[in-house]
This record gives C-alpha cells, sequence and structure tokens, in this order.
C-alpha cells in the first residue's frame, strides 16, 4: 500500500537547498543519473552497485523513507549514491541548473503516487515547470525514462512530455510503450506488479535539439489536453 502524501501543503512548499555534487558523491564529476520519487531506494541502489561509474542520486517526499534509504546509501563502498527528502517541484529546479553542462545523462521517474483524478492534477510529480528545468538539464542524447502501472498516470505524462517537444522516443522502441525496462534493476513497485501479471507502462525519451517552450503556453496546452471539458475550478 502506498502512503500518500500531499505536495501541496504548507510544509512541502518551503524549498529546500540541496547539496551540490561534490558535497554528495565520492567522485563528483562522474555522471549523474536523478531517480525523482525514489521511495525506499532499492531501485538506485542497486543501480549504483551495478554501475559504479555512474552517480546515482534519488529523491523522495516521504521523509520517513529517506533516512532509511540515505543510511544505506551511505554505508555502500563506491560512494556514488545519495537519497535526498524534497518536493520535486519545489527544489530540484534550482539544483539542476547549478550542475555542470552535461553532469545530469539520466532521469527517471518511476510509479509515481496516482494522483489522477482531475481536481489533483496540481499534485502529480511531473509538472510543467519541472519537465522543462529536467529538458535545460539534458543534452541531446541523455534519457528521460517514465513507468507506471497505472495508465491514468503515465498517459498525462506521456501527453506533457511530447507537448514540450523536447523529448522523442528512440524510433525502434514499440509503442505505444516500451516493451521491458532499460534499466537494470526494478523498483519494489515494478516487481510486485510483473509477479501479480500485471502490465507495467514503460516509456524511455531521449533529450532532442529542440529549445525549451514559453512554460504559460505548455501549461496551458497541458491544461486543454488533460482537462478538455472542464475550464472551471476544482475543489482541492
Amino acid at each position: 500500500m502506498r502512503q500518500h502524501v500531499n505536495p501541496l501543503s504548507r510544509f512541502f512548499q518551503l524549498p529546500l537547498q540541496l547539496p551540490a555534487p561534490d558535497a554528495l558523491f565520492q567522485h563528483p564529476d562522474q555522471p549523474i543519473h536523478l531517480d525523482i520519487g525514489c521511495a525506499r531506494g532499492r531501485c538506485i541502489l542497486g543501480l549504483a552497485d551495478a554501475s559504479p561509474s555512474w552517480n546515482h542520486l534519488g529523491v523522495e517526499i516521504r521523509r520517513p523513507l529517506v533516512t532509511a534509504a540515505d543510511r544505506e546509501a551511505l554505508s555502500r563502498e563506491h560512494g556514488n549514491v545519495r537519497v535526498l527528502f524534497c518536493n520535486a517541484n519545489i527544489s530540484l529546479e534550482g539544483w539542476m541548473a547549478a550542475l555542470p553542462q552535461d553532469r545530469l545523462q539520466r532521469v527517471s521517474i518511476q510509479f509515481p503516487d496516482p494522483w489522477f483524478k482531475r481536481r489533483h492534477r496540481k499534485r502529480r510529480v511531473l509538472q510543467p515547470a519541472l519537465l522543462l528545468a529536467i529538458a535545460a538539464a539534458l543534452e541531446p542524447g541523455r534519457e528521460l525514462f517514465l513507468q507506471s502501472d497505472v495508465l491514468a498516470v503515465i498517459e498525462p505524462m506521456v501527453a506533457l512530455t511530447e507537448l514540450s517537444n523536447c523529448f522523442e522516443r528512440p524510433l525502434d522502441d514499440a509503442r505505444p510503450w516500451r516493451d521491458n525496462n532499460p534499466l537494470s534493476v526494478p523498483t519494489e513497485r515494478e516487481r510486485y506488479v510483473l509477479d501479480q501479471g500485471l502490465p507495467v507502462y514503460r516509456v524511455l525519451y531521449r533529450r532532442n535539439q529542440m529549445q525549451l517552450p514559453d512554460l504559460d503556453d505548455l501549461e496551458h496546452r497541458w491544461q486543454e489536453i488533460d482537462n478538455p471539458a472542464d475550464s472551471s475550478p476544482q475543489p482541492a
């Protein structure tokens, strides 16, 4: 059972100054994989062991999960993984913007909390401003990987990403959903879903050379597609 927190509550709106790579990793010049919403960090910890030539950062909004995960991360021999507490839509934009060019080379958002109702759209993890911050930090060819077991969760993420025109799918990937996980370590949720014989919906994107769109325009176009029949305010 996934325990939700409301990212719009006042506590989670406080911006945090996340440490720079020099303060996080033993070899800060290595490429970084950022996993947004890493839960207990089982995936990012496993990837750090499997790929010691990369640095791996997981961020998670549920602080109790972060405490245990980062304690385990600090005990790993390669010094290439950390797990930090933050609201991705509040604290990640500035952190990514301050990275050296091409330091961030992969971003993943895996099985985010299922805020799929129309009135909860502002609680979803992938918001227009965060997507554009990711696109600004990734050089052409670098990757954004999305997956979920809930169609109503991943479809708005895909719609937003493709509206931005900043990302393209590999030509040989199956449509509409990729057949397999390009990461070598699955998340706990992924293992659970697959053990139940249920589908997982995956999309791999690569940053193209298109310029970032205007944020307000992207937000407006996403609103029209995501909520075409209802322009009135919704109750919280």
